[in-house]
């Protein structure tokens, strides 16, 4: 196997060595892996007494059948393109002029063409057209699932559910069963995961041989995009490059900052990867050229810890309660400015569960397990709540009968770990 020298000089992007993918994508069964997501989803629809799901978000469609086009696009102009499935049916209204799009796909009985159920569509004729809209959607849905369906709906815009409603069907929330679906893991799926892992890492390997002061935040944060691109995964999902006091608090979005010397750069990568899934690691970097400060070292060092005592404690069987009591406990100093989660599951996106610090499960928490198959992402932010920077760690790792197996592989800095 190729090993990546990941700490090669960091002006050296050419001279860096690839690491190779394991398994190659050429052995992932994406009709094993297609087929086991749609029975999934199937079987926690069957639980809730679920006849028939419309889906709307793209990357639930993109779950339940393998179905890929205009992802974010399809965000945020829909309905433009919406599955309909039941038991044994599968029909994907897809946008116009798209429809060859989903041939060959064996999860698909059928490909309609869209009818967009939008102001930006319809204009001042959206109530007419959100009408015809469901007065044909419940027809369809009474010959596929009888008189009176019961039909999950989610990312539905309000006008098109409520003429559903008056047109008769019986709606309900589709995002439990989704979510429960998506939340445990083939082995044949882990082969995607680790596939958008190991792109991801080659991209953030790159940025971080990229890394000198003068770039701006938006020109480092740049080198992984075109990495990604070029591997064929689909986008960053977020803005989260920050450079020096700039990286406290967190969520402050890529800017033109430049960065300076010897400074604090710290890296979220929410990437969606190869396959549509979702690589998602936090880094810290130093920016040199001098060594970093004892300060420096120590807010690593504190975050690194959080990251492993939470990874430590993770195991099958453990209720969400149980993990937020046995968490690490945040010092008051950095308490402030803590990340909003202690852990998140992790797949096409971050999704279920939802895992919080102690301090917040009483107002934000709710219970639940940790069962095998889950992939998981144990975050940790640190930083003062008067300022200075903050550093932001997160490993990806997946929860066996046994254990946690770590996905994500690239490592921390030696030189701010040392003490």
């Amino acid at each position: 196997m190729v090993e990546l020298d990941w700490h090669a000089e960091r002006g050296d992007v050419a001279g860096l060595a690839l690491l190779d993918r394991s398994p190659d994508d050429g052995e992932i069964d994406l009709i094993a892996v297609r087929a086991w997501r749609q029975a999934r989803v199937r079987n926690e629809m069957s639980k809730r007494g679920i006849d028939a799901v419309i889906l709307m978000d793209p990357v639930n469609i993109r779950y339940a059948t393998g179905a890929r086009n205009m992802q974010v696009f399809s965000m945020r102009n829909g309905p433009s393109r919406y599955l309909v499935m039941t038991a044994d049916r599968a029909i994907l209204y897809e946008f116009t002029g798209a429809l060859h799009l989903a041939d060959g796909l064996e999860t698909i009985d059928e490909v309609r063409p869209a009818s967009t159920a939008s102001f930006v569509a319809a204009g001042p004729h959206i109530a007419e057209r959100e009408r015809i809209w469901a007065r044909e959607m419940a027809q369809t849905l009474r010959m596929l699932a009888g008189e009176r369906p019961r039909v999950g709906v989610e990312r539905m815009n309000g006008g098109t559910a409520l003429a559903l409603a008056e047109a008769g069907i019986h709606l309900v929330d589709a995002q439990e069963p989704v979510e429960m679906a998506r939340a445990i893991k083939s082995a044949e799926e882990m082969k995607c995961v680790n596939a958008s892992l190991r792109a991801t890492e080659r991209g953030v390997a790159e940025l971080r041989a990229a890394i000198r002061p003068s770039l701006t935040e938006a020109e480092l944060w740049s080198v992984l995009h075109r990495s990604i691109i070029a591997q064929n995964g689909d986008y960053v999902e977020t803005r989260l490059l920050n450079s020096g006091e700039r990286t406290n608090p967190w969520f402050q979005e890529t800017g033109d900052k430049v960065i300076g010397e010897n400074e604090l750069i710290a890296l979220d990568t929410d990437v969606v990867g190869c396959h549509g899934y979702y690589s998602d690691f936090s880094r810290t970097f130093h920016s040199g050229p001098g060594k970093p400060t004892a300060r420096q070292r120590e807010l690593y060092r504190v975050a690194h810890e959080q990251v492993h005592h939470n990874m430590g404690i993770l195991r099958a069987g453990m209720s969400f309660r149980d993990y937020a009591d046995a968490a690490w406990d945040i010092p008051e100093k950095f308490h402030a400015h803590r990340y909003y989660l202690s852990a998140h599951g992790c797949g096409m996106t971050g999704e279920y569960p939802y895992l919080y610090h102690r301090g917040d499960f009483p107002a934000a928490g709710y219970d639940g397990e940790i069962l095998p198959g889950m992939t998981l992402c144990v975050e940790s932010f640190i930083g003062e709540e008067h300022g200075g920077e903050g550093v932001k760690l997160e490993q990806q790792v997946l929860i066996h009968e046994t254990g946690i197996e770590l996905l994500s592989r690239f490592p921390f800095e030696s030189d701010l770990l040392d003490c």
